[in-house]
């Protein structure tokens, strides 16, 4: 599009136009949901995910460690459960109501209808599982289709290559890194960004949809496509 002066300019945005604030208790799927973080529900389930017996060499890249007692831990769950209120979630194994993980929702600009996935902390019993790919798709869903967002980001340590990898699995676009973004832990972090953007959503969900259709996993449960084949 050109303006007046011969410019160039993006696409014309309906004017007073505003997203949702996420306002979610619960979202449902074949293979696990998200619940709105309820300590007095959730508490004894993360602090196993959280807790000092979690492996050491999944928090490489966390900007905290586990936590060593349950004083430290709640202390720290009770700010996030205030600081977070709708937009942290406890991830539910649907087999047997397990806590396995968490993921939140963060950086939330209505104005602009950008969003991030964030506090991904995903258990020994929901790595490389299906659950931890239908996580990612109900959130997407729900960023996408119910609150009508514009973006959806995905952030990591350029270093953590697991993160890297299931960004471009998800269908995540790398869009550059930001050089001496943060330091944790004592040591400078570049921060690789990755988005999905409205427009790709219809596609990026079928591929989503048909890979965690039931048909798509024999009796031991194993894939018969993977998600990049589709």
């Amino acid at each position: 599009m050109m303006n007046q002066f011969n410019q160039p300019i993006g696409p014309s945005i309906e004017a007073g136009i505003s997203f949702k604030y996420p306002d979610v208790t619960l979202l449902e799927g074949r293979t696990c949901r998200l619940e709105r973080l309820n300590l007095n529900k959730h508490a004894d389930g993360l602090y196993e995910v959280f807790g000092p017996t979690a492996p050491l060499e999944n928090w490489t890249y966390m900007g905290i460690d586990p936590f060593q007692d349950r004083d430290s831990f709640d202390a720290y769950f009770k700010n996030i459960e205030e600081q977070f209120k709708s937009c942290f979630f406890a991830i539910i194994n649907n087999e047997n109501n397990e806590v396995v993980g968490s993921i939140a929702l963060m950086r939330i600009d209505p104005d602009n209808g950008s969003i991030e996935i964030g506090y991904v902390v995903y258990s020994p019993k929901l790595q490389k599982t299906v659950m931890a790919t239908e996580v990612v798709y109900l959130l997407a869903r729900y960023v996408f289709e119910d609150l009508s967002y514009r973006r959806l980001e995905w952030k990591c340590d350029t270093l953590n290559e697991p993160s890297y990898r299931a960004a471009l699995r998800y269908g995540f676009s790398y869009e550059g890194t930001f050089r001496n973004a943060l330091i944790y832990k004592n040591r400078s972090r570049d921060t690789a960004w990755f988005s999905i953007i409205d427009s790709e959503w219809p596609f990026k969900k079928t591929r989503f949809v048909r890979w965690l259709d039931e048909s798509n996993f024999d009796s031991e449960g194993n894939q018969r496509r993977s998600l990049r084949d589709f």
